[in-house]
């Protein structure tokens, strides 16, 4: 099983949670307002009156053959736009219930 923590802009969230409904990904976990600035372009999303927008964040556990598939969608919806930005990462999951 791996975890997979995706950070992105608000205007992605539909279609984020399309990727995962097709990937036949059900449980997750969201935020909806998450802070934070891109590591190498894009703007801050700081919810502040200079850097207003935000991003939300999500995290969901899957079986490891999910992984790639979704990185790769995710890595597609990103490349639409080179302001708004979208994270993933990938952790092993040691235990669960």
């Amino acid at each position: 099983m791996k975890s997979i923590f995706i950070s992105f802009d608000q205007v992605y969230y539909e279609q984020v949670q399309a990727i995962l409904t097709l990937n036949h990904v059900r449980g997750f976990t969201g935020w909806e307002s998450v802070i934070g600035r891109g590591s190498k372009t894009g703007e801050p999303h700081y919810g502040t009156h200079a850097w207003p927008t935000l991003n939300t964040a999500i995290i969901t556990v899957v079986d490891d053959n999910k992984v790639k598939p979704i990185l790769e969608a995710l890595k597609e919806l990103d490349a639409t736009s080179n302001v708004l930005g979208i994270r993933a990462f990938v952790w092993n999951i040691e235990d669960m219930y």
